[in-house]
């Protein structure tokens, strides 16, 4: 067959050539894809959403480059279930498709559960940024992520006030590493009972009446709210590590008030890879 007869799926494979810089890279991939997800949810069985996907294979330094087609491959793969149970099952696709010895994997998503107002019982949803991520090596290392809003009174200005106490909304992020499977709700549960007050997507009068009443009653500062959360996740005996993120958006001053903390149930030789992604 001559060079202008050439089968056209017989194309050059660039990115399996020969680098010669003696340079590894340890994350090449694919990252920002925006992508249509069913995950898990404890009262529905599952759940539609779409995430932020990343995902990232080690580069070793003799080849030029990877297959990137094969990522959004693997993710047509497994579209309809990508959760707890299947990351593993994934990175181990991603390793052996792409014929490397380490695979990441980051699926950030919008969770929504049905809430009920606390008085009148309206229900609404509500919206919990929540993320999975993991690594694959010769063992898996997961991390749930799970991101809750909260409003929080503030105990000093309640104690030098006449009356009332200045109020706001706060965010509490978790992660979790674990043995056994965790459902989102109860990672949730455990921030929302921690703080001054959970948030509730739809309120009326006397739900809000309750909400403010409340609050007034369990002043909480930041580090109140962590230390709160870590004794609730203390107790939850399939997470072996956590690590807890406090901001309050402070409604009287220029700044946000700030806790963190992390907490190793294996006694510090749990042997994992890194620590949660976009923590100071």
């Amino acid at each position: 067959m001559s060079g202008a007869e050439k089968d056209p799926l017989m194309l050059a494979d660039v990115q399996n050539r020969k680098d010669n810089r003696q340079i590894a890279l340890q994350r090449v991939g694919i990252k920002n894809i925006r992508y249509p997800i069913t995950v898990l949810d404890r009262e529905r069985g599952s759940q539609q959403t779409v995430a932020n996907v990343n995902m990232y294979v080690y580069l070793p330094e003799h080849f030029k480059g990877t297959h990137m087609s094969r990522f959004v491959e693997i993710l047509n793969q497994y579209r309809c279930e990508i959760n707890i149970r299947t990351f593993q099952d994934i990175l181990n696709e991603m390793k052996r498709r792409l014929a490397s010895e380490e695979a990441h994997l980051e699926v950030d998503f919008p969770y929504f559960i049905r809430k009920s107002a606390p008085v009148t019982g309206t229900v609404g949803l509500m919206e919990y940024g929540c993320g999975l991520y993991g690594t694959m090596t010769d063992r898996l290392d997961m991390m749930l992520l799970a991101t809750v809003p909260v409003t929080t009174v503030c105990p000093c200005s309640k104690e030098i006030s006449e009356y009332g106490a200045h109020n706001q909304r706060g965010q509490v992020r978790v992660w979790v590493r674990f043995r056994k499977f965790v459902w989102l709700e109860d990672v949730i549960e455990c921030v929302e009972k921690a703080a001054s007050s959970e948030v509730y997507s739809v309120l009326k009068r006397p739900d809000e009446k309750f909400v403010t009443e409340a609050a007034y009653d369990r002043p909480m500062f930041v580090e109140d709210i962590v230390r709160a959360v870590c004794v609730r996740l203390k107790k939850m005996e399939e997470i072996t590590w956590f690590a807890v993120e406090a901001e309050n958006f402070e409604s009287i001053h220029n700044h946000s008030a700030y806790a963190y903390t992390t907490v190793d149930m294996t006694g510090g030789n749990a042997g994992f890879i890194g620590g949660p992604p976009n923590l100071p």
